[in-house]
């Protein structure tokens, strides 16, 4: 059995789910800046996550979810993920981003499982809290360690996606460590980089 793990945002979705989000209340350009801070690894991420999340108290689940539901995905990911998948592939997503996009996102590519945060509600409206499981830096490489235990598959037979500094932690624990369109701190990581937006391009580095 082997393993493929992709991040999500700016990788299997092209763009920031948080940045179209904040978007919707005005923000988009201050929440962008702080997201680009935290992947380009000059911001804690727990702290980026949790002060982003905040300037979102307020707006509706429903525009939440419709929002979640019209990303644009990146070119080639259903395709990618289908190859995957007849290679003999688990692929799954781990993403620093919100259940509400990649619960959908899941339904739509085709992937097995996702792992990401919860935004917070109350009555309908975000309440500017979140939690869940990837809050932290290392929450990536955590999660991919204990996903290869349960599964039995050896960091060789992983491959990892990713595009930014918290993806580093995945990288650590990946035999093929695939910099996708990626910031330069995650690219002196990586054994594969790939600076076009076409993940079919994946295609062409694994077995």
């Amino acid at each position: 059995m082997k393993l493929c793990v992709f991040d999500f945002d700016s990788t299997l979705m092209d763009g920031e789910t948080i940045d179209f989000l904040a978007a919707e209340l005005g923000l988009g350009e201050k929440v962008a800046e702080i997201t680009e801070m935290a992947m380009r690894g000059e911001l804690d991420f727990f702290e980026s996550l949790v002060t982003r999340v905040k300037l979102l108290e307020g707006l509706e689940v429903e525009r939440v979810d419709a929002i979640c539901h019209a990303l644009p995905y990146m070119p080639g990911a259903k395709e990618t993920i289908a190859q995957l998948k007849e290679k003999g592939y688990k692929v799954v997503v781990f993403s620093g981003g919100f259940r509400n996009a990649t619960g959908y996102a899941k339904e739509v590519l085709g992937f097995y499982a996702d792992f990401s945060n919860i935004l917070h509600a109350k009555n309908g409206r975000l309440t500017g809290l979140v939690g869940g499981d990837m809050m932290f830096d290392f929450s990536k490489g955590d999660m991919l360690r204990r996903l290869q235990a349960l599964l039995g598959i050896t960091p060789e037979n992983t491959v990892a996606v990713g595009d930014g500094a918290n993806d580093r932690s995945m990288f650590a624990h990946a035999g093929t460590r695939i910099a996708f369109c990626a910031k330069e701190i995650l690219k002196k990581e990586a054994n594969v980089i790939i600076d076009q937006k076409d993940l079919t391009k994946v295609l062409e580095y694994v077995e």
